[in-house]
């Protein structure tokens, strides 16, 4: 690591860095937030360095959140951008490898939504969500392109579908905490597969959301022709 980083890709490089020792301490301890100091330590600089680039660690999660999230909707636009239409199989491995599995992203998630309650000033959290918005925005016409839907449909589908899965997520995850609480007999309901359990809950939510929005075109076309 250089001593100085000067130029705008040097800075890039290595606020890069410090997220990517953000990030290694989060997936070895997600139950608690490093602190400056250790991700200043784990990404070998200073922590006055830390924090000319975040303010804070609490916006430092949501910068390594907002990372995660570029980089998910990067492999899915890489995806809906291919020749040919995709369906729900094409599109569920993706969000499998890159979501789903990635380490400590559901974690992440779910931690931020906390944070941007308390911790996070309002302007950053407003800019976190606009900029969450267009992507949404983006993905939602490639969708729509694909399904031959009308407007508005891919980012209300894919809002359900973001949501689904942190909810389940947070609904079924192991809570280390509970320990063998988690194995009484009224919550044994709860010890499910995740994977196996938001693939059907999203096929099924697709499927039904695609179903009906061609049902609406199909209706107002008809409507139209009258």
């Amino acid at each position: 690591m250089k001593l100085r980083a000067i130029g705008s890709n040097d800075k890039e490089e290595r606020r890069q860095a410090i997220l990517d020792a953000a990030e290694r301490l989060f997936v070895k301890h997600p139950d608690r937030m490093a602190s400056v100091a250790e991700v200043a330590a784990a990404a070998g600089l200073a922590k006055g360095t830390v924090y000319l680039y975040f303010p804070s660690k609490e916006e430092m999660l949501l910068a390594l959140h907002e990372r995660q999230v570029a980089h998910f909707f990067g492999q899915l636009m890489r995806k809906l951008a291919e020749p040919g239409t995709v369906d729900f199989d094409d599109i569920f491995p993706v969000t499998l490898e890159h979501l789903i599995r990635l380490p400590g992203y559901l974690e992440l998630t779910s931690r931020c939504f906390a944070l941007m309650d308390r911790e996070i000033p309002k302007d950053t959290a407003i800019a976190f969500k606009s900029g969450v918005a267009r992507t949404l925005g983006a993905a939602g016409v490639e969708l729509e392109r694909h399904f031959g839907v009308q407007a508005g449909t891919g980012i209300t589908l894919l809002l359900n579908s973001y949501g689904l899965m942190v909810g389940l997520w947070q609904l079924l995850h192991p809570n280390e905490r509970l320990g063998a609480a988690m194995r009484r007999p009224e919550l044994r309901d709860l010890n499910r597969n995740y994977e196996t359990e938001i693939e059907n809950a999203l096929r099924s939510l697709w499927q039904g959301s695609i179903e009906r929005a061609r049902a609406a075109a199909r209706a107002g076309r008809k409507a139209r022709t009258r």
